[in-house]
């Protein structure tokens, strides 16, 4: 153990805007652009609309809240993979490692690159959006081997335009906007709306479209001054990408008739055009555009920090542990651009992330869970950035948490069953690699 701090530590240092970005561009994918509608279509007013977002967003911060403690006590790079090692043993560690290493960044990077080939045709007609896709994971992929300063300044340059670019569609949508017969102010029948199922379903779209909070967790271990660092990179980013979200769906609200978003998935398209015309479509595809390519590189730098975790404890996959002299982890790299792009290749990345997504939720609820256990049965183990809130913080991300997987189940049964089992697949393959260790020794 003491061998891997040390190495991890002569790593170049990741600064923390740079962390920072990576959380941002994480979290603002395609979801807060396309969820909308869904949510207008079962809670028809514009306050109960907002106030979901902002409940998210506090889910969200919760949530960073606790990893933040987690992450500065176990300053390992790997995220879940980390927690949950310590706090259940190697095996269940091994479990949440299995899911990231294999689909959990893959699939949602061929989800992104999909959107990337889609959006990019709409600006260029004729453009083909599946090698658009497949390019763009290789152009990010090659930065990301080129070595950890490349990938620093690629992160942050592309995120802040992201963010310079919804901040001038917010500004623009405000000015040119308004008019719709929505208010933002709370009324009487809103305590209806708030209290509807159909608001509790749409809290689980929102909170897909905050994931990513925790992004930063996964690459700890390579960050300058952990301790202060990453606690800073969670909230920062977080924060920031709540009071963007709210301030995006405003606008939306704000530009566009309900009845034209309720039931539509090109939400953010469909209000481009009511502020910027006939032209609103291309300018809004552009944005989606230029907000992907950080989305793709901050899955493609943090998943193989996973599999880097894993090849340091277990001798079959020493060889995805290996770092070149500029720190990157080049085997593990090339195999989520490989499964990547042969998802993307496939097309059947959707069902892969449609099943994988009731495993990752669980593996964030027992990651929490486990923070209440360490406060308990461990005490005396050094907390540099304690959870605020305590113990209401963790208890309120359990509570919505575990709505979300009753939730699938309820709803995808299929899937939820295909996750538990991808999950216990994990458990097996653990199990076997053990048996095979012992009869070596």
């Amino acid at each position: 153990m003491v061998d891997r701090l040390m190495a991890t530590r002569s790593l170049p240092a990741v600064s923390t805007l740079t962390a920072t970005a990576i959380v941002v561009a994480d979290m603002i994918g395609v979801g807060v652009f396309t969820s909308l509608g869904f949510q207008a279509r079962d809670v028809p007013s514009g306050f109960a609309l907002v106030l979901l977002w902002v409940v998210g967003g506090v889910v969200a911060l919760c949530g960073a809240l606790c990893y933040a403690e987690l992450a500065t006590m176990f300053p390992r790079s790997g995220g879940e993979y980390t927690f949950l090692s310590h706090m259940y043993g190697p095996a269940v560690g091994f479990m949440a490692g299995w899911l990231s290493a294999t689909v959990g960044f893959a699939a949602p990077v061929a989800l992104a690159a999909m959107a990337f080939g889609q959006y990019a045709e709409a600006v260029l007609p004729g453009a083909p959006a599946l090698l658009l896709g497949l390019a763009v994971i290789g152009i990010v992929t090659a930065v990301h081997l080129r070595g950890l300063s490349h990938s620093s300044v690629f992160q942050v340059g592309f995120t802040v335009l992201k963010l310079a670019l919804i901040v001038v569609f917010i500004g623009v949508g405000f000015t040119r906007g308004g008019g719709q017969p929505i208010g933002f102010v709370p009324r009487v029948h809103d305590v209806t709306q708030i209290a509807s199922g159909g608001f509790a379903v749409s809290l689980v779209f929102v909170m897909y479209a905050y994931s990513g909070w925790n992004a930063a967790t996964y690459i700890v271990g390579e960050l300058r001054d952990p301790q202060r660092s990453l606690p800073r990179a969670l909230l920062a980013g977080t924060g920031c990408v709540v009071v963007l979200y709210v301030a995006l769906n405003a606008v939306f609200l704000y530009t566009t008739p309900l009845t034209e978003l309720a039931g539509q998935v090109e939400v953010a398209l469909i209000a481009g055009r009511h502020v910027f015309g006939e032209a609103g479509g291309r300018l809004v595809g552009l944005l989606i555009c230029a907000g992907l390519i950080p989305t793709i590189s901050a899955m493609m730098w943090i998943g193989p920090r996973v599999t880097v975790a894993m090849g340091e404890d277990m001798a079959p996959l020493r060889m995805f542990a290996r770092r070149t002299r500029n720190g990157v982890p080049t085997a593990a790299t090339l195999l989520q651009c490989g499964v990547a792009s042969l998802l993307l290749l496939t097309q059947s990345f959707e069902a892969v992330l449609a099943f994988v997504q009731f495993g990752l939720i669980a593996c964030s609820f027992l990651t929490v869970l486990g923070l209440i256990k360490l406060r308990i049965t461990r005490p005396d183990l050094p907390r540099p950035c304690q959870t605020w809130g305590y113990p209401f913080t963790p208890l309120v991300f359990l509570a919505v948490t575990l709505f979300m997987m009753g939730y699938l189940v309820a709803v995808r049964p299929f899937q939820s069953l295909a996750g538990l089992l991808l999950m216990l697949a994990g458990l097996v393959l653990y199990a076997l690699a053990t048996v095979q260790r012992r009869r070596r020794a």
